[in-house]
């Protein structure tokens, strides 16, 4: 054989540069790498980056910086697998970063990502676009376009993945992506439930814990529940429970849980597996905090239903509850407040947590806590609604200092529900006394001034509720509460408006507080509320009637109508018809106006003067101009108004009108129909010493007054006593006129020589002696009223106005009849 020849090694190709090692430090090379047409050089430069990018955040943005996203992107869809794959890890790591997301969003890179998931890519490939996906998912616009572009079947699939990363990254998307209700459904028709359960198995702790925040974001839906017990995932999250291994997991377990027992489908399930009493009793055995919050959410959530209430009592769930607020952690305490609140839609376990929790609630409204002392109200509120005995047992727990205390709150809800609170307790005597004495009606006036509804509501209701006591009425009207109750008959909100009507209502009971709701322009508002057919209620209309019977000057004025329930008293006057939007003056203000050429204000004030008191000095103004010394005594305006017919004679004069026409056989004419009112009070005359203007009181009206009793009360018919009536009321102002010769019936001719005389527009009843229509009328129904006689008082047209009383046909002999008011 021949020796052998050394083969020469192969010379490189010409137009192939040699092997060049380069040695660098700076990204910026790096960066420059990433346009290398070499795959070799890309994958390198791809592993430095990430390697670069993991140090830290200072390293992301300066690769953000240099512009390496926008090189990383394209490189992405490289044909090379090594090259894709590094280049996702770098995304996946940079993705962390705020600004690095907000770019990745500019550039669309979901969709991208995505196509990365499919089952032939390498497992590294899928942990790190898993990873990027689940740092972006966090912004909603991405997760619409994860759904979009179809990402959420490919993550479904990757949660049964060999490598736990993946697993890990994937659930935790799936855990971001489902806060989205259209995310929840999406993953419920791809099946989600099985390998969720799967992962609960997993070894990781973190798999597990977001497997079971996942579940109970997706068990809000009824579906997911249905689906979740047919995989018999109840009892996996019971095994959870029960193995003291895995306490970190119990939270979370017990908030899937919460949700399943919103059915009552699936409690019973649980029940009838002995599930509930499991429960039960692991949580009653719990010292941790988050167990017992959640529990107590849980119940909380469960209790909506009418038949899972049942239920949850039959599973003696109240001793739970009330273990629950003995606990020192003031979260579980709110939690557990709020259960309580839920369990009293069954009426027996309102009563067993009344009487064992109501003392441990009160307690908790002298918490620091606002939330704990807003949880804490809400229960007792719900425990005392329509229930007398819990009602009692705030009382007898001394919760109502602490509960007007509790007014001063800073969080709305807790002072709607301590207002409620003290409603409920007010239907007891006792209880309402106690109230009274601590100034509910003070500690009311700031909750009216309230911006929120609510609170409105329930001050206003609460105010109805307390106003019916005269002393209370005062004090709200001292504590300058009338104004921001008037207010809120603006309220767009319509219980608002219909509690504060009601309260009007109940506070015009009294003469002096309908004058100041008044004063305040509370009619005016109801009559504007009365004319919309959306904003009137019930209540408005029955507090304007109540407000104008407590203010019959302005009721006369405004509707000329009297009924025989509307009793002139002392302080009364006619105006005449005020025109709709102009305001009403207090006879204090027309007194101040000196003399005009308008018609005279006739007023009544037969209140001796033995009878005034004057308290001080500084309070009693002169007296009218014109007035003697002795005529210097006392009255206050009050409200009603009264009508007559000129002829003081029951004659054809009498007849052609349509005042004392109406006798033995005749037509009822049909009137408004009073309202009935809901606290019933003799109305009395006002003291002198609320007055800051004194009008002098009329001795010639008290003397007709005194003279017609005399006369007229021995009568012994009431057609008669009305007959006598009308002839005294005729002979004191002029006499019977024949129609014939009204025109010479010189009336305003004397009217104007008394407003000279007294300087001054208002005049005395008891000064006219030639009075026509109206004067007679009024005169009328005052003397008429204080005999006892019912009579309405009806102003018409021209000067017109008369009286109507309905005769009772026959009477027993002996037995003098009242008459009846045409209304």
């Amino acid at each position: 054989m021949g020796k052998k020849v050394k083969k020469e090694a192969e010379s490189p190709p010409k137009d192939v540069f040699d092997p060049l090692l380069i040695e660098s430090k700076t990204p910026a090379t790096a960066v420059l790498m990433l346009s290398s047409p070499e795959n070799e050089v890309l994958a390198k430069a791809c592993d430095a980056l990430y390697k670069f990018a993991s140090k830290g955040d200072e390293n992301k943005l300066t690769l953000l910086g240099l512009g390496a996203l926008e090189h990383l992107y394209k490189l992405l869809s490289h044909e090379d697998p090594i090259v894709r794959r590094n280049a996702v890890m770098v995304f996946g790591i940079m993705a962390s970063n705020h600004d690095v997301k907000k770019l990745l969003r500019e550039l669309d890179i979901t969709n991208s990502l995505i196509s990365q998931l499919a089952p032939e890519e390498d497992v590294v490939v899928h942990e790190f676009a898993t990873l990027c996906l689940a740092h972006m998912a966090v912004e909603y616009t991405t997760k619409v376009k994860i759904f979009e572009q179809g990402g959420l079947e490919p993550l479904i699939r990757l949660l049964g993945s060999p490598d736990p990363d993946v697993k890990k990254n994937s659930v935790e998307c799936l855990y971001l992506l489902v806060q989205d209700f259209q995310n929840r459904a999406a993953v419920r028709e791809l099946n989600v439930i099985p390998p969720l359960l799967g992962l609960l198995e997993s070894e990781y702790p973190v798999i597990q814990l977001l497997a079971l925040q996942t579940l109970e974001v997706i068990s809000k839906d009824r579906e997911t529940r249905i689906i979740l017990g047919e995989n018999k995932g109840l009892d996996f999250l019971l095994n959870i429970l029960e193995n003291n291994e895995l306490s970190d997991l119990h939270i979370e377990a017990l908030a899937v849980l919460g949700n399943c027992l919103e059915d009552v489908h699936t409690l019973q399930l649980i029940q009838l597996t002995g599930g509930i009493k499991k429960l039960l009793s692991f949580l009653e055995i719990s010292t941790v905090p988050g167990i017992q919050k959640n529990a107590a959410k849980a119940i909380t959530k469960a209790a909506f239903d009418a038949e899972i209430r049942k239920i949850l009592h039959w599973e003696e769930v109240e001793k739970f509850l009330l273990n629950l607020l003995e606990t020192n952690n003031d979260e579980v305490k709110v939690a557990a407040s709020q259960a309580i609140s839920a369990m009293c839609g069954n009426i027996d376990s309102k009563s067993v947590l009344g009487l064992q929790g109501i003392p441990q609630l009160v307690q908790l409204l002298s918490s620091n806590n606002e939330e704990v002392k807003e949880a804490a109200v809400t229960a007792l509120s719900n425990l005392t609604t329509a229930s007398p005995r819990n009602a009692s047992v705030v009382a007898e727990a001394e919760g109502i200092e602490p509960l007007m205390n509790t007014l001063n709150a800073q969080r709305d809800g807790a002072v709607a529900n301590a207002i409620a609170v003290l409603t409920n307790l007010s239907l007891q005597e006792p209880s309402r006394v106690s109230i009274q004495s601590h100034g509910i009606m003070c500690a009311l006036a700031g909750p009216l001034r309230s911006t929120n509804s609510q609170v409105q509501s329930k001050a206003a209701f609460a105010v109805a509720a307390f106003g019916c006591d005269a002393d209370a009425r005062t004090e709200l009207r001292n504590a300058g509460g009338l104004g921001p109750l008037i207010e809120l008959l603006h309220s767009k909100n319509e219980e608002v408006r219909r509690n504060a009507s009601w309260a009007l209502m109940i506070c015009a009971s009294d003469e002096l507080t309908a004058l100041e709701l008044c004063s305040l322009g509370a009619l005016d508002i109801l009559e504007e509320i009365n004319l919309s057919t959306k904003r009137k209620n019930k209540f408005s209309e029955a507090a304007l009637e109540k407000l104008l019977d407590n203010n019959l000057s302005q009721k006369y004025s405004r509707m000329g109508y009297l009924s025989s329930s509307n009793i002139i008293t002392n302080g009364f006057y006619d105006c005449g018809q005020i025109k709709h939007g102009k305001k009403f003056l207090s006879l204090e203000e027309l007194s101040k106006q000196g003399l005009t050429d308008r018609r005279a204000i006739i007023f009544i004030n037969a209140k001796p003067q033995e009878n005034v008191v004057v308290e001080k000095a500084q309070d009693v103004s002169p007296s009218l101009p014109g007035t003697s010394s002795r005529e210097k005594a006392s009255s206050v305006v009050s409200p009603t108004e009264a009508k007559q017919e000129l002829s003081g004679h029951i004659s054809k004069s009498s007849t052609r009108g349509k005042g004392l026409r109406k006798g033995k056989g005749e037509k009822e004419e049909e009137k408004p129909k009073e309202v009935i009112n809901i606290t019933p009070q003799v109305q009395e005359e006002i003291n002198v010493e609320h007055s800051h203007w004194l009008p002098p009181p009329d001795f010639i009206l008290m003397d007709y007054i005194n003279d017609a009793s005399k006369t007229i009360l021995p009568l012994t018919t009431t057609r008669e006593q009305v007959v006598a009536l009308a002839q005294f009321v005729a002979d004191k102002m002029g006499g019977p006129v024949e129609i014939e010769k009204l025109h010479n019936f010189s009336w305003e001719l004397q009217i104007s020589e008394i407003e000279f005389e007294l300087k001054c527009n208002i005049v005395p009843i008891g000064k006219i002696k030639r009075g026509t229509f109206y004067h007679r009328a009024l005169l009328f129904k005052v003397i008429a009223d204080r005999m006892g006689i019912g009579c309405s008082l009806v102003r018409g047209k021209y000067n017109r106005a008369w009286n109507e009383v309905k005769l009772v046909e026959d009477s027993p002999k002996g037995l003098l009849l009242p008459p009846q008011d045409l209304g």
